[in-house]
């Protein structure tokens, strides 16, 4: 006898009575995505949830737990993600224009084809996530932890600091990178942002912009 599969649940609902309620409504219908715009997801269990083409734009999802969790072609822009549980979570396609990733963990996450402009995520945690054919501009990564993260052909417009870990970072991208230390300032590309990456224990081929494949 086929056991029937029991329907994904929340380990627990958001604080904010409204965000609960359209989060139940949802769950009974999800048929369609998750409209979750403006609303205030704190305090909810969201692992393992699917949440493909949710439109979360300016949700609040600080330290929300969503390890696991799909947001494939969702919509997170202008949403507030400090601290949040993004472990291997399914981000592909996923925009985050103007979110903020401040602590957050995203270790072993599907990043590929993902978009972040405009991003903070200094001391966000992304050892071992696949960066690929993703748009990374304006995105403050100072503090941050790229260690064995895989990069493929990224818009790499980052800033970064003497405190974001790039060891077994691995990969190819489009720079250049603002490095920020105690001196200011400086814009690093090419064969010196391989130097510096080299330095700190990863391997990265900075492709000059000539080569970019349209």
């Amino acid at each position: 006898m086929t056991e029937t599969p029991v329907p994904w649940r929340p380990t627990s609902f958001p604080a904010d009575a409204a965000a609960a309620a359209q989060l139940r409504e949802w769950l009974d219908d999800t048929s369609y995505a998750l409209h979750g715009v403006g609303h205030d997801f704190r305090g909810a269990g969201l692992s393992d949830g699917d949440f493909s083409g949710a439109w979360l734009i300016d949700a609040v999802l600080t330290g929300v737990e969503l390890e696991s969790a799909s947001f494939y072609r969702a919509d997170l822009t202008g949403a507030d993600l400090t601290g949040a549980n993004l472990v291997d979570a399914d981000l592909v396609r996923a925009k985050f224009d103007r979110a903020v990733l401040r602590s957050a963990r995203l270790d072993g996450a599907d990043m590929v084809k993902a978009s972040l402009h405009d991003v903070d995520a200094s001391g966000a945690s992304l050892r071992g996530t696949r960066i690929m054919g993703a748009s990374l501009y304006a995105v403050d990564l100072r503090g941050a932890d790229l260690t064995d993260a895989v990069l493929f052909q990224n818009t790499f417009k980052v800033t970064v600091d003497d405190t974001t870990l790039v060891r077994g970072l691995t990969g190819t991208a489009f720079g250049p990178v603002t490095v920020v230390s105690g001196e200011g300032s400086r814009e690093v590309s090419g064969a010196d942002l391989e130097a510096w990456i080299r330095a700190r224990g990863g391997e990265v081929q900075v492709i000059p912009p000539q080569r970019r494949v349209q």
